[in-house]
């Protein structure tokens, strides 16, 4: 029998831009989360390194889409839950926004100091890319830098072309001549990621020659930084207390939390939190790649630990043996969000050292789930800044679903400890009606690096 859920009082959420706000803690926190913040450039590898320009108006006029709130949504099975929402900005829904205008940030510092041009190349499965093609066309629309200055390559799985947004980058012709859009043909969707790593690779050389930095930007320590910030707000906004807390994520590898955890960390090196009240964590995840949960659990990755699906009169695909997994499902084999399509993700080991120091679970939610809780969740979420649509077909972006529906299915099923708050983050969400696709004249299909190079290089 489900919980019952009793809705918060009205009351106004907090709010914060999460880069404004605490820039002045940034660099505390590189220090937390960088061994050396120099650039490097050495000719097989290039970063801008991770100074920060000053925050004068252009760099707030920049930064003011970077805004998250803090928000009661009332008590699930006695548990207190609370959204710490993430995609305030309009242009891209995500919390992807937060990392990308500081990767871009640096970048900006680098061709100041050094006069030199950058090229920011990354692999994506949507919302990445997004982010960083909204960061770079509003750092030359605040007057940071020129269009020829700083550049961004995209290359995304074709799974994810929906997700994929037009904007300024792809209607000026100009600005979509010099920041290509690709979009990759091949079978295996996480194949970008090898594919843009051979590319940057094999060559960074040929941008040199041309008087060009080819900067590879998925690499952790860009994204922990910017999430770290999540903690400030936090513990501006709600400091944890005595009664212990769990924060919920959908999570693909988990950078988020990881960068919140050193967040933490910060403010409890400095005095300002108690370690005996860091919270707990939730992985939320879905069949398609279960990976960090599967890790968590049984200490490798092997998809054998998955339970078996039975199907039933109704239809339906069920297992009752582990509660970390979907009861039903449409499909054992479901793509809920493509978004979610890492495998073996290095990050497990750190992220199960913090659950075994700090407590939390993981479990795997399905489409079928997300649907049977879709109206207590549209209920749930009225009010707030991620409203969800009537009609589930129209949303685009399944994180805060899936995040949500992963925790009242935890509590449902005893996965978390009586008397914890839950804090979810609002990672993603938005529907088709929020924006415009991408014009398929704006899109180079590539399946091979031979097949980036030429587009991107020519």
């Amino acid at each position: 029998m489900p919980n019952s859920f009793v809705p918060a009082a009205s009351g106004s959420a907090r709010t914060a831009n999460l880069l404004a706000d605490f820039y002045d803690r940034l660099p505390r926190a590189i220090a937390a989360c960088v061994d050396d913040p120099a650039p490097v450039k050495d000719g097989s590898a290039f970063s801008p390194g991770f100074l920060l320009p000053e925050l004068d108006d252009r760099m707030r006029e920049y930064l003011s889409v970077a805004t998250a709130s803090w928000q009661g949504l009332g008590t699930y099975g006695g548990h207190r839950l609370s959204l710490l929402d993430l995609t305030g900005n309009p242009g891209t829904g995500t919390t992807k926004t937060f990392a990308s205008l500081l990767i871009v940030a640096r970048a900006v510092e680098y061709i100041r100091r050094h006069g030199e041009r950058v090229t920011i190349f990354s692999p994506t499965s949507a919302n990445k890319g997004t982010a960083l093609r909204d960061a770079v066309l509003r750092a030359i629309e605040a007057g940071l830098v020129e269009p020829g200055q700083l550049r961004v390559v995209v290359l995304a799985p074709e799974s994810c072309l929906a997700k994929l947004r037009s904007s300024r980058l792809s209607t000026d012709p100009a600005l979509r001549e010099l920041n290509p859009l690709l979009v990759y043909t091949g079978e295996h969707a996480e194949d970008v990621k090898a594919i843009g790593r051979r590319f940057a690779d094999k060559h960074i050389g040929d941008f040199a020659a041309m008087g060009d930095n080819l900067w590879y930007s998925l690499e952790l320590a860009n994204y922990l930084v910017a999430d770290t910030a999540r903690a400030f707000f936090e513990h501006a906004a709600d400091p944890a207390g005595e009664r212990p807390r769990l924060h919920a994520h959908a999570v693909s590898s988990a950078f988020g939390l990881l960068g919140y955890h050193r967040g933490r960390a910060v403010l409890e090196e400095e005095g300002a939190a108690d370690p005996a009240t860091r919270p707990a964590s939730l992985l939320v995840q879905h069949l398609g790649t279960p990976d960090m949960v599967l890790n968590l659990r049984h200490g490798d990755f092997d998809r054998a630990a998955i339970p078996a699906y039975a199907l039933g009169e109704d239809g339906l695909y069920a297992q009752s043996a582990d509660p970390r997994f979907p009861q039903v499902t449409y499909d054992p084999d479901e793509v809920l969000d493509p978004t979610f399509y890492t495998h073996r993700p290095a990050t497990s080991p750190a992220m199960n050292d913090l659950i075994a120091r700090f407590g939390g679970d993981g479990i795997v939610v399905s489409l079928a789930e997300c649907v049977a809780r879709y109206p207590r969740l549209r209920a749930m979420l009225a009010g707030t800044g991620c409203e969800l649509p009537a009609d589930p077909r129209t949303l685009r972006e399944w994180s805060l679903v899936m995040a949500m529906t992963g925790v009242l299915n935890a509590v449902d099923r005893g996965l978390v400890d009586e008397g914890r708050d839950i804090v979810v983050h609002g990672s993603g969400c938005y529907t088709a009606a929020g924006y415009r696709p991408v014009e398929d004249a704006a899109i180079t299909r590539v399946g091979t690096v031979e097949d980036v190079a030429e587009a991107v290089i020519g």
